[in-house]
């Protein structure tokens, strides 16, 4: 498992991550407090706060790959 956080900004790069996630068959989660979504479903992306940065947790063989794709959404 790969965890890692980022920052969301607009509707747009949320669709644009979904689409992303939806694209790799790993299992993707995203956690925000206490509630846990799938990635690749846009409606669960948009009941969380996504005012501040949330944290990305990827399962399976390859995390190293959407890590890559999704680069320029990453925060420190």
């Amino acid at each position: 498992m790969r965890i890692c956080k980022v920052k969301l900004n607009a509707f747009g790069e949320i669709r644009a991550f979904v689409e992303l996630a939806s694209n790799f068959d790993d299992d993707v989660d995203i956690v925000s407090g206490v509630h846990k979504v799938n990635a690749k479903s846009l409606l669960g992306l948009l009941t969380l706060d996504l005012s501040k940065p949330v944290e990305i947790r990827v399962h399976g063989d390859h995390p190293e790959k959407f890590v890559n794709a999704i680069d320029s959404y990453l925060v420190a």
